[in-house]
């Protein structure tokens, strides 16, 4: 499924889309009432309750009319293919690509979701039509850059959607796990060689050479870095945000991480922990809860409450201040 980079863009342009799709005086309630099934859908398929979550997205796309987001779409489709309905999944795959300009052949091909399709004749010609949406979209851009990040990009994302796998079949703690996280950082380590090369002899480069896919992989080889490397480019990717060449989503990302490596408190809510011992997700220590959500804003991130649903988890801020001297006295006891 496509999480949209940790979640932290899922719902980034949502109403102004929204908006262009139904229009008028019923504007608010119908979007009200979509983002409210998409949710429903996206935390039902979290559960694995597959042809549920199909159909909440389907609901949520009669809301509109049977319109509603590529990305939601897309989800929707990896919903179908899971629950053994590929019609159905085929329907929203080829709507996307053929209405919406679908291009993002990197996940499309190595997203698991969807190995069910594979073998299917409808599949290939679904592939050639992205790669041609990939090939037209990116048709000024440095191709032989594009190239080799999305190679990269592919690499990335694809051992980390193996992490569930690995750890539902042999266990959180097992040598199995182990030696999948040791593949990751050697992958890491290679790629990040690659990414510094291109920021120290080209900077942060934006869409307009990288395309979208290709700005976000430096994001992402930077985010897997060691804190020497990511205190390093910091300031380069403050920069590129100021001029448009990265998102400032992702930057929030960054500087959340960072803060947190140095012991300190993140300031945007992005980083989530989890008990070694139960294995519950936790909200790491945040400065200022009350105003997280302006700055969450500030940074095109969508409301805190809404991205915690990615982890069955709610938001209370008055709840999560009382609790907080509590979780950082647990975390520095290294009990968590």
């Amino acid at each position: 499924m496509d999480r949209a980079f940790y979640f932290s863009v899922m719902a980034r342009t949502i109403i102004t889309l929204l908006a262009l799709l139904v229009g008028g005086n019923g504007f608010a309630q119908d979007a009200a009432r979509y983002q409210a099934l998409v949710k429903e859908a996206y935390s039902l398929y979290e559960k694995k309750e597959y042809k549920a979550s199909a159909g909440r997205y389907s609901a949520a796309f009669e809301e509109l009319g049977w319109k509603g987001q590529a990305n939601d779409r897309y989800n929707a489709a990896c919903s179908w293919a899971l629950a053994g309905q590929p019609d159905s999944a085929f329907f929203n795959l080829y709507r996307i690509a053929e209405k919406m300009d679908y291009s993002n052949l990197p996940h499309i091909t190595t997203d698991s979701d969807l190995n069910s399709l594979h073998n299917d004749a409808r599949w290939e010609p679904l592939i050639a039509l992205v790669n041609a949406n990939k090939e037209r979209l990116e048709a000024n851009l440095d191709k032989p850059l594009v190239a080799l990040l999305d190679s990269i990009h592919a690499e990335d994302q694809g051992m980390r959607r193996r992490i569930d796998e690995v750890e539902t079949k042999y266990g959180r703690e097992s040598k199995q796990m182990q030696a999948h996280w040791q593949r990751i950082h050697e992958k890491d380590s290679m790629n990040l060689i690659v990414v510094e090369r291109i920021l120290n002899e080209r900077g942060w480069l934006g869409e307009d050479v990288l395309g979208r896919n290709g700005t976000s992989t430096l994001f992402l080889v930077i985010q897997h870095a060691d804190l020497a490397t990511q205190e390093k480019y910091l300031p380069m990717m403050r920069d590129a945000v100021k001029k448009g060449n990265a998102r400032g989503s992702d930057l929030a990302l960054l500087e959340d991480r960072i803060l947190m490596r140095n012991g300190k408190r993140q300031l945007y809510g992005s980083q989530i922990g989890r008990d070694p011992d139960s294995g519950e997700y936790y909200l790491s220590p945040i400065e200022d809860p009350d105003n997280v959500d302006r700055r969450r804003a500030e940074m095109g991130m969508q409301p805190l409450a809404d991205y915690l649903m990615n982890w069955d988890m709610k938001w209370d801020v008055e709840a999560y201040k009382k609790e907080l001297p509590a979780l950082e006295e647990r975390i520095r006891a290294r009990k968590w």
